[in-house]
């Protein structure tokens, strides 16, 4: 079992005021077999991960946070003084903060299937010598789950106080909450789903074929600096727009037209200022992520289906021993609040102790990801409570 003060620096956190400091991304590396869901395995993988705050001496004061299609495990602090941007959730994690690290050792890793350090479509296939391409093993989110269990166990993790996530890390908590019932004793899922609709499906569809439609796709073999990058950036420009809201983009761009637009509306050159921030958000995106990935990710969403997968909404749910919180935002179009409402009520029909709270917001689907003072006090609060207070099911 890791020492304590050596899990509690694995990511090299330096403290900072209002926020975590400079972190460094550390590797686990499982090297034993592995077998996905599908029946298809791997000789072994690698979870890259980031950990904040301290283990405490019952190594149960541990809170994982998952993260989204896009997202990573860089989900607080900076890796340099120089780094534009801190981890993609800094504003909700840090001393002080809603996911407090005076209180909480915070860890998060990169999804397996993902592209980010982790094991995934890009990496080599010691068997070959070549990324693995589309010769890679199918992933659920119960995969990914798994796969991060024994990242913990390599940590000597004794209990987890929570498990935390918003859209694709939603769908991580319930499975954490269904797949480890003694393990976890708190859920938090944020603007998810227990199973896609069809107009998600379809966008997730549309994706994929603007990527396997791209000739440099080439049946997902293609070189690590090429590939569909068309495609890929077609693919986020779309996705991008179910994330947020029409008042959201109205109120930011509107139909304004950037500056040096040509004169001649006769043209297909960039004339919006959404059309430019839409390109950017395409190419922003080739230049961190990987098709491939794109593909089983998205595929891994539409497969996610727990009712399904257990014969019924409350059939999935009766292990769960955890208190549960279900986050919906009233202008979230891609998984509405009726879809988060819908996973609490069935929690609620099979005696499990659980909320829904709904967060008025015009941001749509990323609301969970956004500077939110409402939103904090619900995480600090769902944190903080002892787990004896009784909880009133208003929903």
């Amino acid at each position: 079992m890791p020492d304590l003060d050596d899990v509690s620096a694995a990511a090299g956190t330096v403290p900072a005021t209002g926020g975590v400091g400079i972190v460094t991304p550390r590797d686990f590396v499982h090297d034993q077999p592995f077998t996905f869901q599908s029946g298809q395995s791997l000789p072994g993988f690698t979870l890259r991960y980031e950990t904040y705050g301290r283990l405490n001496e019952t190594r149960d004061n541990v809170i994982v946070i998952c993260h989204a299609l896009s997202g990573d495990h860089h989900c607080a602090g900076r890796h340099s003084p120089d780094d534009r941007k801190p981890g993609w959730w800094d504003n909700l994690i840090g001393p002080g903060r809603a996911v407090d690290t005076d209180k909480f050792f915070v860890v998060c890793a990169n999804c397996l299937g993902g592209c980010v350090g982790s094991t995934g479509p890009s990496s080599l296939n010691p068997a070959t010598g070549r990324p693995y391409g589309i010769s890679f093993p199918f992933v659920t989110i119960r995969d990914m789950v798994r796969s991060q269990k024994l990242l913990l166990d390599h940590l000597g993790v004794a209990a987890l106080h929570a498990v935390i996530g918003g859209s694709m890390g939603g769908m991580q908590v319930l499975q954490w909450g269904i797949e480890y019932p003694g393990f976890v004793r708190r859920l938090l899922a944020m603007a998810t789903t227990s199973r896609e609709g069809a107009q998600a499906i379809a966008f997730n569809e549309v994706g994929r074929q603007a990527i396997m439609q791209d000739p440099a796709w080439n049946h997902g073999d293609y070189p690590k600096d090429g590939g569909p990058r068309t495609g890929l950036a077609i693919a986020r420009m779309m996705a991008h727009i179910t994330y947020v809201s029409d008042a959201s983009m109205d109120r930011k761009f509107g139909r304004r037209k950037k500056a040096d637009a040509n004169r001649d509306a006769y043209t297909f050159d960039v004339q919006f200022e959404v059309e430019s921030y839409l390109r950017h958000q395409g190419q922003s995106f080739i230049n961190r992520f990987d098709a491939n990935s794109y593909l089983y990710i998205t595929r891994a969403l539409d497969q996610f289906d727990l009712a399904q997968a257990y014969g019924s909404l409350e059939a999935a749910f009766a292990p769960v021993q955890a208190e549960t919180l279900v986050v919906g935002f009233t202008s979230d179009w891609l998984f509405p609040p009726e879809q988060n409402r819908t996973i609490a009520l069935a929690l609620l029909r099979c005696g499990k102790r659980a909320t829904y709270a709904e967060l008025e917001t015009d941001l749509g689907h990323d609301s969970f990801l956004l500077e939110s003072e409402d939103l904090y006090t619900l995480v600090r609060s769902f944190l903080e409570r002892p787990t004896a207070v009784e909880v009133d099911f208003n929903i």
